[in-house]
């Protein structure tokens, strides 16, 4: 198992989701009748996660309910964690009335302790079955906070992976939210935070299957891209991913960092403000059933706060509004234009008729002095026969 640090205290126990009005949102949905399938590292046994389902193993031979590396745990707290019942912490996940599908697709510290130089398990085909199977499950939100990144030119093969996502869409009509990813040492490449889909010098998967996804960037507290949050120009929208707190994977307690007594790193990343908007998913999905999968991504991405210039490659469509995106039913189709009494307009006044006098008497001494002329030489030329 993992040394977690247990540093989280109450003072900060709800930072990461403080500025998110749930109070507000919670008296309209709490994300019940709704399944978010954790696809990670797992989700282990909590008493603030009653409703986890084992949704099964691709990493061992286990069924999903195992997390030797705590990371599952700490992105299904922000899901759906629910309150503790004596009021100690003030913790809660974002939609604490949903159920989770767990499935492991990846670890790095299962792989460690079998082989040290293996870097873990988990890769785009594993990732490809995950989502099948959990779309297949019934999931209405899956969460994939794991990515794969590489520079433009080398090889990754995720067709699978993207029929797997296309599947989910399109066929079982669930909403797929994914982590943007993190630069860093040992994580994803840097990139141009003015990249375009031209300009890349980086792809990640699957954010970069852009029509069936939304990607989530990453934002601190004060609503400012993260200098960790990966750009591109699949990135449509963001959520908090600083000061994160959630659950422990060892334990009843929370976690606020990860390590041993002498080195810990804060819970930090995109994988932890993708999390933020499957929960935001969730709650869309209870309130407004009649909506498609595609259409509570638009109301996310509609509702967000939009940057001053428009769309960013960091942020997307800007930083997730909670009450916003679930406080006002959408009309089904457009309402219809209100009739309009049609106001009569006056003709214009007709011009007064020209006075024309000064012309015709022009054109009668022309006529007259014409025929003059053609008389005289009519004569002339009678008198030269003679």
């Amino acid at each position: 198992m993992p040394s977690v640090s247990p540093g989280a205290d109450r003072a900060n126990a709800s930072s990461q989701l403080s500025g998110l009005d749930l109070t507000q949102v919670w008296k309209l949905t709490r994300g019940s009748g709704q399944r978010v399938a954790v696809i990670d590292t797992g989700v282990a046994p909590h008493s603030r996660l009653p409703h986890t389902a084992a949704g099964g193993d691709y990493v061992f031979t286990g069924d999903g309910t195992q997390d030797c590396d705590g990371h599952g745990t700490a992105v299904a707290g922000i899901i759906s964690a629910a309150p503790d019942p004596h009021h100690a912490d003030g913790f809660s996940g974002v939609a604490p009335g949903v159920n989770l599908i767990s499935i492991r697709q990846s670890s790095t510290k299962f792989a460690a302790v079998a082989d040290p130089s293996n870097s873990g398990f988990g890769d785009v085909t594993t990732m490809a079955k995950a989502v099948r199977t959990a779309a297949d499950l019934g999931a209405s939100v899956i969460n994939i906070s794991a990515v794969a990144c590489i520079r433009t030119g080398s090889a990754l093969d995720d067709r699978a992976l993207g029929a797997a996502l296309s599947y989910a869409v399109d066929v079982k009509d669930v909403v797929v939210v994914v982590a943007a990813g993190n630069t860093g040492a040992g994580q994803c490449p840097a990139q141009s935070a003015e990249a375009t889909w031209d300009t890349v010098t980086v792809v990640v998967s699957p954010a970069w299957y852009d029509d069936y996804v939304l990607t989530v960037g990453s934002v601190n507290a004060h609503g400012e891209p993260s200098s960790f949050t990966l750009a591109g120009p699949w990135v449509d929208v963001a959520a908090p991913g600083e000061g994160v707190i959630s659950l422990s994977s060892s334990g009843s307690g929370l976690v606020n960092s990860f390590g041993g007594p002498n080195h810990s790193s804060p819970l930090v990343g995109t994988s932890y403000a993708s999390p933020v908007v499957s929960g935001l998913a969730a709650l869309i999905r209870s309130r407004f059933p009649q909506l498609t999968a595609r259409q509570v991504m638009q109301r996310i991405e509609a509702t967000a706060h939009h940057p001053p210039r428009g769309w960013d490659p960091r942020v997307g469509a800007g930083v997730v509004d909670f009450l916003a995106a679930v406080s006002t039913d959408p009309p089904a189709s457009p309402s219809p234009p209100a009739p309009r009494t049609p106001v009569p307009v006056a003709p214009p006044p007709l011009p007064a008729p020209a006075n024309h006098r000064s012309r015709d008497a022009a054109f009668v001494g022309a006529a007259i002095l014409g025929g003059v002329l053609a008389v005289m030489l009519a004569t002339a030329a009678l008198r030269a026969r003679l």
